[in-house]
Protein backbone atom coordinates (compact mmCIF):
# COMPACT_ATOMS: atom_id res chain seq x y z
CA UNK A 1 0.00 0.00 0.00
CA UNK A 2 0.98 3.65 -0.30
CA UNK A 3 0.06 6.64 1.81
CA UNK A 4 1.36 9.84 3.37
CA UNK A 5 3.11 10.22 6.73
CA UNK A 6 0.68 12.14 8.95
CA UNK A 7 2.69 12.42 12.20
CA UNK A 8 6.15 11.39 13.35
CA UNK A 9 7.47 11.59 16.91
CA UNK A 10 11.27 11.42 16.63
CA UNK A 11 11.82 11.22 20.40
CA UNK A 12 9.33 8.35 20.78
CA UNK A 13 10.30 6.38 17.66
CA UNK A 14 6.84 6.03 16.15
CA UNK A 15 4.25 7.88 14.11
CA UNK A 16 1.06 7.58 12.11
CA UNK A 17 0.19 7.18 8.47
CA UNK A 18 -2.84 8.69 6.72
CA UNK A 19 -5.74 6.27 6.21
CA UNK A 20 -8.41 8.35 4.48
CA UNK A 21 -11.58 8.35 6.57
CA UNK A 22 -10.45 5.33 8.62
CA UNK A 23 -8.29 5.25 11.74
CA UNK A 24 -4.64 6.25 11.32
CA UNK A 25 -2.10 3.47 10.81
CA UNK A 26 0.64 3.27 13.45
CA UNK A 27 4.24 2.83 12.34
CA UNK A 28 7.18 2.05 14.61
CA UNK A 29 10.81 2.92 13.94
CA UNK A 30 11.85 -0.75 13.94
CA UNK A 31 9.60 -1.35 10.88
CA UNK A 32 11.43 1.24 8.72
CA UNK A 33 13.55 -0.08 5.86
CA UNK A 34 16.65 1.90 4.80
CA UNK A 35 15.77 4.96 6.90
CA UNK A 36 15.79 5.87 10.59
CA UNK A 37 12.84 8.28 10.72
CA UNK A 38 9.98 9.60 8.61
CA UNK A 39 9.22 13.14 7.53
CA UNK A 40 5.63 14.38 7.70
CA UNK A 41 4.21 14.54 4.18
CA UNK A 42 6.50 11.84 2.76
CA UNK A 43 5.01 9.13 0.58
CA UNK A 44 5.66 5.63 1.91
CA UNK A 45 4.98 2.05 0.85
CA UNK A 46 4.11 -0.57 3.46
CA UNK A 47 2.18 -3.68 4.43
CA UNK A 48 -0.85 -3.07 6.62
CA UNK A 49 -1.64 -5.48 9.47
CA UNK A 50 -4.06 -5.50 12.36
CA UNK A 51 -3.11 -6.12 15.96
CA UNK A 52 -5.20 -5.97 19.14
CA UNK A 53 -5.08 -2.17 19.24
CA UNK A 54 -5.65 -1.27 15.58
CA UNK A 55 -3.85 -1.03 12.26
CA UNK A 56 -0.04 -1.19 12.13
CA UNK A 57 2.36 -0.71 9.24
CA UNK A 58 5.07 -3.29 8.56
CA UNK A 59 8.03 -3.18 6.14
CA UNK A 60 7.75 0.59 5.66
CA UNK A 61 9.94 2.23 3.02
CA UNK A 62 10.03 5.58 1.28
CA UNK A 63 8.27 5.47 -2.06
CA UNK A 64 10.28 6.11 -5.21
CA UNK A 65 7.28 7.90 -6.72
CA UNK A 66 6.96 11.63 -6.18
CA UNK A 67 4.32 12.92 -3.78
CA UNK A 68 2.20 15.24 -5.94
CA UNK A 69 -0.36 16.05 -3.25
CA UNK A 70 1.67 18.93 -1.80
CA UNK A 71 2.39 20.85 -5.00
CA UNK A 72 -0.48 19.93 -7.27
CA UNK A 73 -0.57 17.52 -10.19
CA UNK A 74 2.52 19.01 -11.88
CA UNK A 75 4.96 18.29 -9.06
CA UNK A 76 7.16 21.26 -8.23
CA UNK A 77 5.68 23.62 -10.82
CA UNK A 78 4.06 26.60 -9.19
CA UNK A 79 1.62 27.17 -12.07
CA UNK A 80 0.76 24.23 -14.33
CA UNK A 81 0.57 24.78 -18.08
CA UNK A 82 -2.63 26.48 -19.19
CA UNK A 83 -3.10 28.42 -15.97
CA UNK A 84 -2.76 32.17 -16.26
CA UNK A 85 -1.81 34.25 -13.26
Amino acid sequence: MQTIVKKWFQDKGYGFLENGTGPDIMVRKNELIKCSFLKVGSLVEFECHSDGRGLVAKKVSLSRKKNNTQNGARGSRKNPFGVMT
